[in-house]
């Protein structure tokens, strides 16, 4: 995945897609890190990362939580425990203390963890939500 934004991704829920394009240029950065290999120290640029995914969790998902609650969507619930899971992974690779020691491996599981939260939740438990909004509305 080389964190391309691409029309399969969105709800048409253009606040939430334009959010979720902001996860991607996240993503994007890491995986132009990790495609360097080149042997320099990216721990500033690594730490960077990890800042703008607290970041953007803070903002994302209270922004999703309001709006699903105001909507009375009855999977809020797994919806936050997904989003606790994002956020607690997050802080994980953040105070790994082989960080700075193991950078290559830190910006590959970011990676593979950024892919995931794409394609299970963003694809799935919030496609899930996007039908229901529909319904609503």
């Amino acid at each position: 995945m080389a964190f391309e934004w691409n029309e399969k991704y969105s709800l048409n829920i253009e606040e939430i897609d334009n959010q979720h394009k902001q996860l991607m240029a996240i993503g994007k950065k890491a995986y132009d890190i990790a495609i360097l290999d080149d042997g320099y120290d990216r721990y500033d640029e690594i730490m960077t990362i990890i800042d703008e995914l607290l970041d953007y969790t803070k903002y994302h998902f209270e922004y999703e939580e309001n709006m699903l609650k105001k909507y009375n969507y009855g999977h809020i619930h797994e919806q936050e425990e997904e989003h606790g899971f994002y956020i607690y992974k997050i802080n994980e690779v953040a105070s790994r203390e082989d960080l700075d020691d193991n950078q290559r491996k830190v910006i590959l599981e970011i990676i593979e963890f950024l892919s995931q939260w794409i394609t299970q939740h963003i694809m799935v438990a919030d496609r899930q939500y996007a039908v229901f909004l529909k319904t609503v509305d």
